[in-house]
């Protein structure tokens, strides 16, 4: 049996031959190169080496190779993770299933699926770069619509609070990535629109007693004279309405996804009690008691609970948002079809809103006032959406301050 020599201790020895060189925390194998840096684990205070490869030349890995230096001191370092953006999105929606309202995810995972993952869905999420959300933005405006036509900036810009939420947590929750290159990507200039020409007093009256004739007129009645949105009145239980109080009690809100009815909070997540004047009164104790009247027609075909929806079918049914939506452009085309009467221009049901809204703000009632019957988060909401009207009122201040002073002298 042959023996092996035993080498020199104290000869020195030879580099293996084509061994790859580490110098300065840079190393090439095979093809891409390599960096190296020690990262210390905030919570056992232990530093350990991290290797990250995959890069092209030497300049790109040297370049990571200092990115991660600095982070590493700071303690912010982040491992490397192949996850894609499309990856990430999908399980961010998942994730926020539990957190947000069916109908907002909904529009999330419409405009995921539709504008960003066939875009920038392949990308590996720690690669991405401000510059390639700015390109997908201006892709977007430009071609990214049917048939080849742009969106509207105001589409693009939904699309980008949707990254910004999601590279967001992918920041601060998950902490796959440094810093959201939402942040500084350029987008397109959104010019925010005013609520255009609303209908005045007089042709919201005329609109109104066109309206009379129909089981729902209350329902028009009351979203004019509280300025409530579509889906909370739809949302109105008999419970909430307090006739001798002269109030109602807005709760929630309610849509339709995907053909299925949902109900949940309101826009701002909060309840809030409106008042309303003795004639609105007047007119839901008679929308109560025509209420009443169809379910004793209806008798055990009656489909509503005992204090079921102020606004209900023939049937005791919940009514379908789309149809107050419709039947409020039927009725205008009624009237305008009438003979001696003052056209009433288009106007959508939501304008009802704005006409509320507008008639306080022209009238003096404070912001902080009409921002809380609109059930706005926020005063500044209303001011943004109805600078127009402020601007009228700002217009005016001048004189009436001079009037005043005038009067005391």
């Amino acid at each position: 049996m042959t023996k092996t020599a035993l080498a020199d201790p104290d000869e020195p020895r030879k580099p293996a031959k084509n061994k790859p060189k580490l110098r300065d925390g840079i190393m090439k194998r095979g093809k891409t190169w390599y960096y190296v840096i020690r990262v210390t684990n905030p919570e056992t205070g232990v530093s350990k080496p991290k290797w990250v490869g995959g890069f092209p030349d030497e300049d790109a890995a040297k370049e990571a190779r200092d990115e991660a230096r600095v982070r590493a001191r700071r303690g912010e370092y982040i491992d490397r993770n192949a996850v894609t953006v499309g990856e990430y999105l999908d399980e961010w929606l998942d994730a926020h299933a539990v957190e947000v309202k069916p109908k907002t995810l909904a529009n999330y995972r419409y405009l995921v699926n539709q504008h960003v993952k066939p875009n920038i869905g392949g990308l590996r999420l720690q690669a991405v770069r401000p510059g390639q959300i700015s390109k997908l933005y201006r892709d977007l405006v430009t071609t990214g619509g049917k048939h080849g036509k742009g969106l509207s900036p105001r589409t693009v810009a939904h699309v980008h609070s949707v990254l910004r939420k999601a590279f967001g947590d992918a920041v601060r929750v998950d902490e796959l990535i440094a810093s959201n290159p939402t942040e500084r990507a350029k987008r397109p200039r959104l010019h925010r629109n005013e609520p255009g020409k609303v209908w005045t007093p007089v042709q919201l009256r005329a609109f109104l007693v066109a309206a009379e004739g129909h089981r729902l007129s209350a329902f028009f009645r009351l979203a004019a004279f509280t300025g409530a949105r579509r889906g909370e009145l739809l949302n109105l239980r008999w419970p909430d309405v307090d006739l001798d109080g002269a109030s109602v009690h807005i709760r929630g809100s309610v849509g339709f996804v995907a053909g299925e009815r949902i109900e949940g909070t309101t826009k701002s997540g909060r309840s809030r009690v409106v008042s309303i004047d003795p004639g609105t009164v007047d007119v839901l104790k008679a929308h109560r008691k025509r209420q009443l009247v169809d379910k004793l027609k209806a008798g055990e075909s009656w489909k509503g609970a005992e204090d079921g929806h102020v606004f209900a079918t023939g049937w005791g049914e919940p009514i379908h948002p789309d149809t107050v939506s419709s039947l409020m452009a039927t009725l205008i085309k009624e009237h305008n079809a009438a003979d001696g009467v003052e056209p009433l221009p288009h106007a959508r049901l939501h304008d009802l809103r704005h006409v509320h809204a507008t008639t306080l703000l022209l009238a003096g009632v404070p912001v902080h006032v009409v921002a809380a019957r609109l059930g706005h988060a926020d005063p500044a909401i209303t001011l943004r959406v109805y600078a127009h009207v402020v601007n009228e009122q700002l217009a005016e201040a001048a004189t009436i301050f001079a009037d005043r002073i005038a009067g005391a002298a």
